[in-house]
Protein backbone atom coordinates (compact mmCIF):
# COMPACT_ATOMS: atom_id res chain seq x y z
CA UNK A 1 0.00 0.00 0.00
CA UNK A 2 1.74 2.96 -1.28
CA UNK A 3 1.69 5.77 2.32
CA UNK A 4 -0.29 9.19 1.87
CA UNK A 5 1.80 12.12 0.86
CA UNK A 6 2.55 14.36 3.59
CA UNK A 7 3.36 18.06 2.45
CA UNK A 8 6.23 19.77 4.12
CA UNK A 9 6.15 22.29 6.34
CA UNK A 10 6.88 25.63 6.03
CA UNK A 11 10.50 26.01 8.54
CA UNK A 12 9.25 28.07 11.50
CA UNK A 13 11.42 31.46 12.23
CA UNK A 14 13.74 29.87 9.95
CA UNK A 15 15.04 33.39 8.24
CA UNK A 16 16.94 35.04 11.07
CA UNK A 17 20.18 37.11 11.38
CA UNK A 18 22.93 36.45 9.73
CA UNK A 19 21.14 35.87 6.52
CA UNK A 20 23.38 35.56 3.08
CA UNK A 21 21.63 38.18 0.58
CA UNK A 22 21.16 37.00 -3.02
CA UNK A 23 23.88 38.72 -5.46
CA UNK A 24 23.93 39.15 -8.99
CA UNK A 25 25.92 39.07 -11.67
CA UNK A 26 27.17 41.73 -14.07
CA UNK A 27 26.01 41.50 -17.80
CA UNK A 28 26.80 44.15 -20.54
CA UNK A 29 23.07 43.50 -22.23
CA UNK A 30 19.63 42.50 -21.43
CA UNK A 31 19.10 38.38 -21.62
CA UNK A 32 15.89 37.79 -24.56
CA UNK A 33 13.51 35.52 -24.07
CA UNK A 34 10.67 35.58 -21.82
CA UNK A 35 10.23 34.77 -18.29
CA UNK A 36 12.56 37.52 -17.02
CA UNK A 37 11.67 40.13 -14.19
CA UNK A 38 13.76 43.46 -13.94
CA UNK A 39 13.65 45.95 -11.50
CA UNK A 40 15.83 49.27 -11.01
CA UNK A 41 18.66 49.38 -9.08
CA UNK A 42 18.94 52.33 -6.39
CA UNK A 43 22.36 53.75 -5.85
CA UNK A 44 21.99 52.81 -1.90
CA UNK A 45 22.91 50.96 0.92
CA UNK A 46 21.75 46.41 1.03
CA UNK A 47 19.94 46.35 4.44
CA UNK A 48 17.70 42.73 5.09
CA UNK A 49 15.01 43.99 7.53
CA UNK A 50 13.59 41.60 10.44
CA UNK A 51 10.47 42.08 12.15
CA UNK A 52 10.23 39.71 14.88
CA UNK A 53 7.58 39.65 18.03
CA UNK A 54 10.09 41.55 20.23
CA UNK A 55 11.23 44.41 17.73
CA UNK A 56 13.19 45.24 14.66
CA UNK A 57 16.42 44.22 13.44
CA UNK A 58 18.62 45.51 10.61
CA UNK A 59 21.57 43.83 8.77
CA UNK A 60 23.85 45.01 6.65
CA UNK A 61 24.83 43.28 3.16
CA UNK A 62 27.86 42.12 4.81
CA UNK A 63 26.03 40.26 8.00
CA UNK A 64 26.77 43.27 10.59
CA UNK A 65 23.65 44.30 12.33
CA UNK A 66 23.35 48.38 12.02
CA UNK A 67 19.95 48.60 13.56
CA UNK A 68 21.49 51.75 15.71
CA UNK A 69 21.85 53.80 12.13
CA UNK A 70 18.62 53.94 11.10
CA UNK A 71 16.06 54.54 13.86
CA UNK A 72 13.40 55.94 11.25
CA UNK A 73 13.65 52.49 9.67
CA UNK A 74 13.51 50.56 12.61
CA UNK A 75 10.45 52.64 13.72
CA UNK A 76 8.67 52.25 10.19
CA UNK A 77 9.18 48.82 10.17
CA UNK A 78 7.22 48.41 13.87
CA UNK A 79 4.39 47.89 11.08
CA UNK A 80 5.22 44.85 9.77
CA UNK A 81 4.04 41.55 10.77
CA UNK A 82 5.79 39.86 13.30
CA UNK A 83 7.65 37.17 11.36
CA UNK A 84 8.36 39.39 7.95
CA UNK A 85 11.86 39.45 6.70
CA UNK A 86 12.69 42.05 3.55
CA UNK A 87 15.56 42.42 1.17
CA UNK A 88 15.90 45.89 -0.13
CA UNK A 89 18.06 48.60 -0.80
CA UNK A 90 17.75 51.98 1.86
CA UNK A 91 18.29 55.06 -0.12
CA UNK A 92 18.03 59.09 0.50
CA UNK A 93 15.76 60.99 -1.70
CA UNK A 94 16.92 64.72 -2.59
CA UNK A 95 15.32 67.01 -5.21
CA UNK A 96 13.95 63.85 -6.93
CA UNK A 97 16.66 62.03 -7.14
CA UNK A 98 18.68 59.20 -4.51
CA UNK A 99 21.70 60.52 -3.13
CA UNK A 100 24.27 58.10 -2.41
CA UNK A 101 26.33 60.57 -0.01
CA UNK A 102 23.66 61.00 2.37
CA UNK A 103 22.73 57.60 2.52
CA UNK A 104 26.65 56.71 3.55
CA UNK A 105 26.52 59.56 6.23
CA UNK A 106 23.28 57.27 7.65
CA UNK A 107 24.95 54.25 7.26
CA UNK A 108 28.38 55.14 9.25
CA UNK A 109 26.17 56.92 11.84
CA UNK A 110 27.51 56.49 15.33
CA UNK A 111 24.76 55.93 17.81
CA UNK A 112 24.41 59.24 19.16
CA UNK A 113 23.95 60.61 15.78
CA UNK A 114 21.74 58.55 13.84
CA UNK A 115 18.46 60.29 15.72
CA UNK A 116 19.61 63.62 14.35
CA UNK A 117 20.41 62.36 11.08
CA UNK A 118 17.67 60.57 10.55
CA UNK A 119 15.80 64.23 10.81
CA UNK A 120 17.95 65.72 8.10
CA UNK A 121 17.98 62.99 5.60
CA UNK A 122 15.40 60.47 6.35
CA UNK A 123 15.96 57.08 4.81
CA UNK A 124 13.58 55.30 2.61
CA UNK A 125 13.74 51.46 1.80
CA UNK A 126 13.25 50.47 -1.78
CA UNK A 127 12.14 46.49 -1.00
CA UNK A 128 12.44 44.17 -3.32
CA UNK A 129 11.56 40.71 -2.03
CA UNK A 130 9.98 39.31 1.02
CA UNK A 131 11.84 36.14 2.42
CA UNK A 132 9.29 34.78 5.24
CA UNK A 133 6.23 35.94 6.20
CA UNK A 134 4.46 35.40 9.40
CA UNK A 135 7.87 33.59 10.35
CA UNK A 136 7.17 30.75 7.43
CA UNK A 137 10.35 31.02 4.80
CA UNK A 138 9.32 32.14 1.90
CA UNK A 139 13.01 31.40 0.01
CA UNK A 140 12.50 28.63 -2.06
CA UNK A 141 9.11 29.97 -3.61
CA UNK A 142 9.15 31.44 -6.87
CA UNK A 143 9.66 35.40 -7.35
CA UNK A 144 6.23 35.78 -9.12
CA UNK A 145 4.63 34.53 -5.56
CA UNK A 146 7.32 36.04 -3.04
CA UNK A 147 6.70 39.87 -5.07
CA UNK A 148 2.95 39.25 -4.73
CA UNK A 149 2.80 38.69 -1.30
CA UNK A 150 5.42 41.72 -0.46
CA UNK A 151 3.74 44.03 -2.41
CA UNK A 152 0.32 42.92 -0.48
CA UNK A 153 2.29 43.73 2.92
CA UNK A 154 3.28 47.17 1.98
CA UNK A 155 1.03 49.02 0.27
CA UNK A 156 -1.19 49.33 3.13
CA UNK A 157 1.60 51.13 4.97
CA UNK A 158 3.20 53.26 2.11
CA UNK A 159 6.32 55.00 2.58
CA UNK A 160 8.71 54.81 3.61
CA UNK A 161 8.34 51.78 2.92
CA UNK A 162 7.95 50.78 -0.94
CA UNK A 163 8.54 47.67 -3.10
CA UNK A 164 10.33 49.30 -6.03
CA UNK A 165 9.00 48.94 -9.17
CA UNK A 166 8.97 46.12 -11.58
CA UNK A 167 8.22 44.96 -15.10
CA UNK A 168 8.15 41.91 -17.20
CA UNK A 169 8.35 44.51 -20.52
CA UNK A 170 11.64 44.16 -21.75
CA UNK A 171 10.99 47.25 -24.02
CA UNK A 172 10.09 49.26 -20.28
CA UNK A 173 12.80 47.80 -19.16
CA UNK A 174 15.72 49.48 -21.48
CA UNK A 175 13.22 52.94 -21.45
CA UNK A 176 14.16 52.95 -17.15
CA UNK A 177 18.25 51.81 -18.34
CA UNK A 178 18.53 54.83 -20.81
CA UNK A 179 16.34 57.28 -18.63
CA UNK A 180 16.13 57.15 -14.80
CA UNK A 181 19.92 57.10 -14.46
CA UNK A 182 20.31 60.89 -13.97
CA UNK A 183 18.16 60.54 -10.90
CA UNK A 184 20.27 57.88 -9.13
CA UNK A 185 18.93 54.58 -10.20
CA UNK A 186 22.33 52.40 -11.71
CA UNK A 187 20.98 50.47 -14.18
CA UNK A 188 18.27 47.03 -13.78
CA UNK A 189 18.44 44.04 -11.60
CA UNK A 190 17.08 40.95 -13.86
CA UNK A 191 15.50 38.07 -12.14
CA UNK A 192 13.73 35.29 -13.36
CA UNK A 193 10.12 34.72 -12.49
CA UNK A 194 10.12 31.35 -11.66
CA UNK A 195 13.35 30.94 -9.51
CA UNK A 196 13.76 30.67 -5.60
CA UNK A 197 15.59 33.11 -3.51
CA UNK A 198 19.39 31.96 -3.75
CA UNK A 199 21.35 33.49 -0.78
CA UNK A 200 25.19 33.74 -1.02
CA UNK A 201 25.06 33.05 -4.87
CA UNK A 202 25.17 35.11 -8.02
CA UNK A 203 21.56 33.83 -9.25
CA UNK A 204 20.38 37.19 -10.71
CA UNK A 205 21.41 39.74 -13.06
CA UNK A 206 22.80 43.34 -12.88
CA UNK A 207 23.13 45.66 -15.81
CA UNK A 208 24.99 48.81 -15.02
CA UNK A 209 26.24 51.93 -16.44
CA UNK A 210 29.24 52.41 -15.42
CA UNK A 211 32.40 49.37 -15.36
CA UNK A 212 32.74 49.09 -11.77
CA UNK A 213 32.80 45.88 -10.09
CA UNK A 214 32.37 45.14 -6.46
CA UNK A 215 35.21 43.19 -4.75
CA UNK A 216 35.89 41.36 -1.13
CA UNK A 217 37.73 43.46 1.28
CA UNK A 218 40.25 41.10 3.05
CA UNK A 219 42.67 43.60 4.69
CA UNK A 220 44.11 46.88 4.73
CA UNK A 221 47.19 49.06 5.04
CA UNK A 222 47.35 51.57 7.94
CA UNK A 223 45.84 51.69 10.58
CA UNK A 224 42.10 50.11 10.86
CA UNK A 225 40.15 53.88 11.21
CA UNK A 226 41.81 55.31 8.50
CA UNK A 227 43.66 53.21 6.30
CA UNK A 228 46.05 54.06 3.10
CA UNK A 229 44.77 51.19 1.26
CA UNK A 230 42.42 48.02 0.59
CA UNK A 231 43.53 45.08 0.48
CA UNK A 232 40.78 42.67 -2.00
CA UNK A 233 39.57 39.48 -3.76
CA UNK A 234 38.10 40.38 -7.43
CA UNK A 235 35.32 38.50 -8.90
CA UNK A 236 36.73 35.08 -10.38
CA UNK A 237 40.18 35.41 -8.99
CA UNK A 238 41.38 34.64 -4.99
CA UNK A 239 44.65 36.36 -5.43
CA UNK A 240 44.60 39.79 -2.78
CA UNK A 241 45.48 42.94 -4.43
CA UNK A 242 46.51 45.96 -3.02
CA UNK A 243 44.17 48.88 -4.31
CA UNK A 244 45.33 52.08 -4.81
CA UNK A 245 45.81 54.94 -2.24
CA UNK A 246 42.13 55.64 -0.73
CA UNK A 247 40.33 59.27 -1.27
CA UNK A 248 39.35 61.22 1.68
CA UNK A 249 35.73 60.01 1.61
CA UNK A 250 36.66 56.62 1.49
CA UNK A 251 38.86 56.36 4.03
CA UNK A 252 36.62 58.07 6.71
CA UNK A 253 33.74 55.46 5.75
CA UNK A 254 36.34 52.74 6.14
CA UNK A 255 37.20 53.85 9.92
CA UNK A 256 33.75 53.27 10.83
CA UNK A 257 33.29 49.52 9.32
CA UNK A 258 36.64 47.72 9.30
CA UNK A 259 36.25 44.80 12.19
CA UNK A 260 39.72 44.19 14.34
CA UNK A 261 42.17 42.27 11.79
CA UNK A 262 42.58 38.71 13.07
CA UNK A 263 46.68 38.52 11.11
CA UNK A 264 48.97 39.82 8.66
CA UNK A 265 49.13 38.13 4.91
CA UNK A 266 51.31 39.64 2.05
CA UNK A 267 49.78 41.16 -1.48
CA UNK A 268 51.00 43.31 -4.38
CA UNK A 269 50.68 46.61 -4.64
CA UNK A 270 51.44 48.18 -7.85
CA UNK A 271 54.34 50.29 -8.62
CA UNK A 272 55.41 48.84 -4.51
CA UNK A 273 55.67 45.01 -4.82
CA UNK A 274 54.83 43.04 -1.81
CA UNK A 275 53.63 44.58 0.88
CA UNK A 276 52.59 43.26 4.46
CA UNK A 277 48.70 44.23 5.12
CA UNK A 278 46.23 43.44 8.52
CA UNK A 279 44.39 40.74 7.54
CA UNK A 280 40.18 40.40 8.22
CA UNK A 281 38.56 37.77 9.52
CA UNK A 282 36.43 36.03 6.19
CA UNK A 283 32.77 36.57 8.14
CA UNK A 284 31.32 38.73 7.85
CA UNK A 285 32.71 40.19 4.13
CA UNK A 286 33.04 43.31 3.49
CA UNK A 287 32.20 44.94 -0.20
CA UNK A 288 33.17 47.76 -2.18
CA UNK A 289 32.60 48.99 -5.50
CA UNK A 290 35.98 49.49 -7.39
CA UNK A 291 36.88 50.51 -10.55
CA UNK A 292 40.00 48.52 -12.56
CA UNK A 293 41.91 50.84 -14.74
CA UNK A 294 45.18 50.00 -16.77
CA UNK A 295 48.20 52.06 -16.95
CA UNK A 296 50.76 53.37 -20.29
CA UNK A 297 52.41 50.41 -18.81
CA UNK A 298 49.82 47.76 -19.00
CA UNK A 299 49.62 47.27 -14.86
CA UNK A 300 46.32 46.89 -13.40
CA UNK A 301 45.41 49.89 -10.62
CA UNK A 302 42.05 48.66 -8.23
CA UNK A 303 40.35 52.10 -7.71
CA UNK A 304 37.97 51.57 -4.40
CA UNK A 305 34.75 53.83 -5.33
CA UNK A 306 32.71 53.30 -2.09
CA UNK A 307 31.66 50.71 0.40
CA UNK A 308 28.59 48.70 -0.46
Amino acid sequence: MTPPRVRPQSRSAAVTPPVRVALAESVTALPEGAGWAYEPKFDGHRLVVFRTGNGVTLQARSGRIVTSAFPDLVEAAERLPAGAVLDGEVVVWSDGCVDFAAVQKRAAATRARAAALARALPASYAAFDLLAEGGADLRPAPYTRRRERLVRMLEPLGPPLQPVPVTTDRATALTWYETLVDCGVEGLVIKRVDQGYRGGTRAWLKLRHSDTRDAVVVGFTGPRTRPGALVLTLPGDGVPVVSSPLSAGVRTAAGGLLPEPVGEGTATATGIGDVTYRALPAEPQLIVEVRQETTRHAVAVVAVERFR
